[in-house]
């Protein structure tokens, strides 16, 4: 049984450096993936198929989306399909198959932001960024989403940047945030 765990060590290895290879070779965004996080992360689910969605968010939390070149990686480790991964990917708005910005900016549309004037703070953010919801700033600094509900319908209208919750907000001070991650990202 060693000899066969070494040769899937071995195995997971060769794989992890052949998807760089060929992320390094194949894509214009590429960026790095750091393969022993990718494995800890599998690992620390015990490389449980019925995991695959906290494994694929965990990832998403490192990179801000699934890098493809980690769908083969978690279709050989957890012995999912491919599609069942796509399935998950695109049901799920918390994960993405394409880059995201550093800041995912989600503005809540539920029917209490909605009646309190979430278009008018998607709109602004719209204008300031100049991008449209669904869409990432050229220089991948932001990436705008709505989403149906927060849970913070008595905060209302509320957006979050990343894991931070602003409620309260109106067009000027949902820009007025995200001027202060502009401010601290500049250098």
């Amino acid at each position: 049984m060693a000899g066969t765990t070494k040769q899937m060590n071995d195995l997971n290895s060769h794989n992890a450096n052949h998807h760089v290879q060929k992320g390094i070779e194949g894509m214009n965004n590429s960026i790095a993936i750091d393969w022993q996080e990718i494995d800890t992360i599998i690992e620390t689910y015990n490389s449980d198929h019925e995991a695959l969605l906290m494994i694929m968010q965990d990832i998403s939390d490192i990179y801000n989306y699934l890098p493809s070149e980690v769908i083969p990686v978690l279709v050989e480790r957890l012995g999912v399909k491919e599609s069942v991964i796509y399935s998950v990917a695109t049901f799920y708005k918390t994960i993405s198959l394409t880059p995201r910005g550093k800041y995912i900016i989600s503005v809540c549309t539920g029917t209490a932001c909605h009646v309190r004037g979430a278009d008018k703070i998607m709109d602004g953010l719209q204008e300031k960024l100049h991008i449209t919801e669904g869409q990432t700033t050229d220089d991948m600094l932001f990436s705008l989403q709505a989403v149906r509900c927060l849970g913070c319908c008595a905060s209302g209208p509320v957006i979050t940047v990343n894991k931070e919750t602003y409620g309260g907000m109106d067009r000027s001070s949902a820009v007025n945030t995200i001027d202060q991650y502009t401010d601290n990202d500049s250098y």
